[in-house]
């Protein structure tokens, strides 16, 4: 295991979830229930989930496009991401 890639791989999602819309979410998720646990156990599936998707694909596009294109791409994304939240459009 590659124990600089992982440990960039968790500080940057610890950092970048936290004040989320998820983490927000399951908050709120959290307060309208007695089921504590659930909502962990839910919420982690899901986050696991997600990123097993995010490196799925990372790993196919890897192999099709460079790796600094996609980095552009992703950035765009974000970009274009931000200003639609900023307009009111997510």
């Amino acid at each position: 295991m590659d124990w600089k890639v992982f440990g960039t791989a968790f500080l940057t999602l610890f950092l970048a979830e936290l004040g989320d819309k998820t983490q927000l979410a399951v908050i709120t998720m959290t307060a309208k229930t007695e089921s504590k646990i659930s909502v962990f156990i839910g919420a982690s599936l899901a986050l696991v989930l997600v990123s097993l998707l995010g490196v799925l694909l990372g790993g196919v596009l890897s192999q099709y496009i460079p790796t600094e294109w996609l980095q552009r791409i992703v950035a765009v994304a974000f970009i274009v991401i931000g200003i639609l939240m900023l307009w009111g459009k997510l």
